[in-house]
């Protein structure tokens, strides 16, 4: 399946259905604050089971309890694409309600 970069439209559409995620520049972002530095580096573990499970890798910075993601998608020049909101709508399932905000 060929993935093609969004329209505007389209990705105000798709983030109105993820709320604390926004479009910087041309990357989806996030930023989650963690009760402690141990669940923060718990996060990246789950992020990057899921990344690799979808062959799609974000920029993933751990802070002491915070975690932050960017993500494109390099193979349409750095375009957001369908790939990168299905990572985002992932790492929110395993977020769910423990906390981040």
């Amino acid at each position: 399946m060929a993935v093609e970069p969004l329209s505007q439209k389209e990705i105000a559409d798709r983030l109105s259905e993820l709320p604390g995620w926004a479009v910087d520049g041309d990357r989806l972002t996030r930023s989650y604050r963690l009760p402690s530095h141990f669940a923060a580096t718990a996060l990246v573990v789950h992020v990057a089971r899921i990344q690799d499970e979808l062959d799609h890798h974000s920029d993933l910075t751990l802070g002491y309890n915070t975690v932050s993601l960017a993500v494109n998608t390099h193979s349409v020049g750095g375009a957001v694409t369908e790939l990168d909101f299905e990572l985002a709508r992932r790492v929110e399932e395993v977020v769910g309600g423990h906390g981040a905000g």
